[in-house]
């Protein structure tokens, strides 16, 4: 996509994420990008919270595009596995909350997208990236 501006999204889940609720996610993940033209370029998730690596023109704002990730996914996850939303306090899938950061072009997007891709993964296959090399 020309022109884009990358997001890493992170956001916290009211519920925690089993293999099915994820595929969900993920599928429908698809399904916003290509309605939408924000490209999924990695999707990590953990036990309580989804971190996206996308991207999309920088007309589209950071908080349109978690405004309409949430809202599709929870609509899609409520529709497919209504046990969830009788587990949630509130009936919301998503807290409100989130956190943006962008990539660059001179940003580490390699960095960025094993971070998220290894969301998943045992704490011990992950490392803390260091931002300053403190000698």
């Amino acid at each position: 996509m020309a022109n884009t501006l990358s997001h890493r999204i992170s956001s916290k889940i009211q519920a925690l994420l089993d293999d099915e609720v994820t595929q969900i996610i993920e599928e429908t993940a698809q399904g916003i990008s290509e309605r939408y033209e924000i490209e999924m370029e990695a999707i990590g998730t953990d036990k309580d919270h989804i971190h996206l690596l996308c991207g999309a023109h920088p007309k589209i704002a950071p908080g349109r595009i978690v405004q309409i990730f949430k809202s599709i996914t929870a609509r899609e996850i409520f529709m497919r596995k209504p046990s969830v939303k009788k587990e949630l306090w509130g009936g919301a899938f998503w807290t409100d909350g989130y956190y943006v950061a962008t990539v660059g072009e001179r940003g580490n997007w390699d960095v960025v997208e094993k971070y998220i891709q290894k969301q998943d993964k045992p704490k011990t296959e992950l490392r803390q990236l260091k931002l300053f090399n403190n000698n």
